[in-house]
């Protein structure tokens, strides 16, 4: 009888024990259940779900999302349906072990992006193949090389990344404008979705993107971090959106249970 309950028991749990252990650790139920559903389908070791919570993934996605985004975070996990689910501010690349400091180039950066490529791939998300570095293409007789290219498998698309060691300007936008407009009327093929292009930069204006950028854009800017991000800064900032989100539609019910 023991052993048959022990079994059905276990049937019932998906994850390790020390996986539930660290979930467990987490107080807010909708944010415990999307790390569940996430170790599950991405098969996170207990050592990455423990990143993951550490580095604040709900809540870095969450930033990005509305009311409903952020339940279906916690119903179905992240989701990859269009190029704003691939987005995440910051990106937290902790695990390239370089100092916090400003006197880095793009390439030592992209350099140590490379050498530690499969925890960047897993920091990007769901779907990522990598593709190339300094991807080069010749457009009237001038040179052009892309930092880094990957392929999403389940946008069915590819993904230009561009690295800003500091303050992202308009001519960097206009760059990227250009990257992808290459790419989306010269490599990409006629069943491929549009090309997404995302700026990680050290500083970025939000104001300046929306202003270089039409709304429909298929470019993103995204701030890079070298350290793990404070989870009180980032539910401050949360806290700050969900504000301004009632201020421009008072009609929607209150979203101070969000997180």
């Amino acid at each position: 009888m023991l052993q048959e309950l022990s079994a059905k028991l276990a049937g019932s749990f998906s994850l390790g024990w020390t996986h539930y252990v660290a979930l467990l650790t987490i107080s807010n139920a909708d944010e415990r259940c999307f790390y569940e559903i996430e170790a599950r389908e991405n098969s996170w070791g207990a050592r990455e779900l423990e990143r993951q919570i550490s580095a604040s993934l709900y809540e870095r996605l969450a930033l990005s999302r509305d009311k409903e985004g952020i339940r279906l975070l916690s119903e179905k996990g992240l989701l990859i349906e269009k190029p704003a689910d691939v987005i995440k501010n910051p990106l937290v690349l902790e695990f390239l072990d370089l100092e916090e400091k400003s006197a880095y180039s793009e390439h030592a950066l992209e350099t140590a992006i490379i050498d530690h490529l499969e925890h960047f791939l897993l920091e990007l998300g769901k779907g990522f193949l990598f593709e190339a570095r300094q991807k080069r293409f010749t457009f009237d007789n001038d040179h052009f090389y892309v930092d880094l290219v990957f392929y999403n498998r389940l946008l069915r698309c590819y993904v230009l990344i561009d690295l800003k060691r500091d303050k992202l300007t308009h001519q960097d936008l206009g760059q990227m404008q250009m990257y992808v407009n290459y790419f989306d009327r010269y490599v990409k093929t006629e069943d491929e979705l549009p090309t997404i292009g995302i700026l990680l930069c050290h500083r970025k204006h939000d104001a300046l993107v929306e202003l270089t950028l039409p709304k429909d854009s298929n470019i993103f800017a995204s701030k890079y971090q070298l350290y793990l991000p404070s989870k009180e800064e980032l539910k401050r900032q949360l806290e700050e959106a969900a504000g301004i989100e009632r201020q421009e539609n008072p009609d929607q019910e209150d979203t101070d249970d969000v997180l």
